[in-house]
């Protein structure tokens, strides 16, 4: 096994944080292409259903890109933001953007158990080939 094939396993001291790292901070950067291909999935998600930050990132072919689309729903008005929330329905904008995300998603329908989202009745399945 080549030494660069050991780091992308995290075999060798450090290799899985400085891997994360990286990933991080290119999330962090604006990238045409990736940011073109999270606003198809957005779009795709109808009125009253609701998707995660992980399954959008994911559907759009980059799996481990979640926080770049918490990065594009701050910069692009124009999405509707209000329907990606966290793992389990959480809603994870914070301040008063949660009380507008959570008023925003019940006036399209959508149910709350408690402070979350009910995901087994409101999570849109997400299939990249639709899109």
């Amino acid at each position: 096994m080549s030494k660069k094939t050991l780091m992308i396993f995290g075999s060798e001291p450090g290799a899985r944080a400085k891997l994360k790292r990286q990933l991080i901070r290119s999330g962090m950067r604006p990238n045409d292409d990736r940011d073109a291909a999270f606003r198809r999935i957005i779009h795709s998600i109808p009125r009253g259903k609701v998707s995660t930050y992980g399954k959008v990132a994911a559907a759009a072919g980059y799996p481990l890109y979640h926080r770049a689309v918490a990065r594009l729903l701050r910069v692009d008005v124009a999405l509707p933001w209000h329907r990606i929330v966290g793992v389990g329905g959480q809603i994870k904008v914070p301040g008063a953007g949660a009380a507008e995300q959570r008023l925003r998603l019940q006036m399209e329908g959508v149910k709350f158990r408690g402070r979350r989202v009910d995901m087994e009745k409101y999570e849109y399945p997400l299939r990249p080939w639709d899109t």
